[in-house]
C-alpha cells in the first residue's frame, strides 16, 4: 500500500454540514473509511469510524441543509461530541490504519473531495488540533475517477455504472456516503493497478 501511493494511505471522508461555506457553517457529521487490502492484494474498504458533532460556537446552520440531510440536532440518540473530541475519535482510527500499512500519512478521498477537506481543515484550525493525519491540500476525487472510468460524475450514477448498489433514501448520511464512495474508489483503483491494464485486470 505504501509503495502504491507514494507513502500515502487513501482514506475516504464524508462530512455532513450546516451549509456549504466551511468558514461559516457548522460541521455536523464525519465518517472515515481507510482503504485496506484483502488476501489477494486488492483494495477493499476498511472499517468505518464516525462522529456526530455539536455545532461549534459562532457557526451557522442553514435549515435547508438539515432538510436535505435529515439530521435532527436534538435527537436523543445522536450522541454528538465537541469538535476536538470528535476529531480525536476519527483521527485515531486513521492513524492506526496509516501505521498498519507503513504509510507516512493519509490522503483524503472524497466525492467533491475539497468540500470535505475544507470543512475538515477548518475544524482542525478551530480546535488547534496538532495531530491531523491528512495531507493538507492533496486529495483523490471520485468525481474525477468516476468521470474517467464510467463517464459519470454524480455519485449515484457512477455507482450504478460501476455495478454497485445505491439507495438514495440512505444518502446524506456520512457513514453511508463514505462507505459507498470507498466502494467506488476501490473498484476504480483495482482496475488501474500499476503494471496492468483495466482489460487485463477484469479478464
Amino acid at each position: 500500500m505504501a509503495e502504491r501511493f507514494r507513502g500515502y494511505l487513501p482514506v475516504v471522508v464524508d462530512v455532513e454540514t450546516g451549509g456549504f461555506e466551511f468558514q461559516k457553517h457548522a460541521l455536523l457529521e464525519m465518517a472515515v473509511v481507510p482503504i485496506d487490502l484483502d488476501a489477494y492484494g486488492r483494495y477493499v474498504p476498511g472499517e468505518v469510524a464516525s462522529a456526530h458533532f455539536e455545532p461549534a460556537p459562532g457557526l451557522e446552520i442553514d435549515p435547508k441543509s438539515l432538510e436535505i440531510t435529515g439530521i435532527r440536532l436534538d435527537h436523543p440518540f445522536r450522541f454528538a461530541k465537541q469538535e476536538k473530541e470528535g476529531l480525536d475519535h476519527v483521527f485515531a482510527a486513521v492513524r492506526a490504519a496509516v501505521r498498519k500499512h507503513g504509510c507516512q500519512r493519509a490522503i483524503l478521498v472524497g466525492h467533491n473531495a475539497h468540500f470535505d477537506l475544507n470543512f475538515l481543515n477548518a475544524a482542525v484550525a478551530r480546535t488547534q488540533h496538532k495531530r491531523n493525519p491528512f495531507h493538507p491540500f492533496s486529495v483523490f476525487d471520485t468525481v474525477t475517477l468516476g468521470g474517467v472510468a464510467y463517464g459519470q460524475t454524480v455519485l449515484g450514477r457512477a455507482l450504478a455504472a460501476a455495478g454497485i448498489a445505491w439507495n438514495g433514501e440512505e444518502a446524506h448520511s456520512a457513514v453511508y456516503d463514505a462507505e459507498k464512495t470507498a466502494e467506488l474508489f476501490c473498484k476504480v483503483a483495482n482496475q488501474w493497478g500499476i503494471g496492468f491494464s483495466p482489460a487485463a485486470s477484469t479478464s
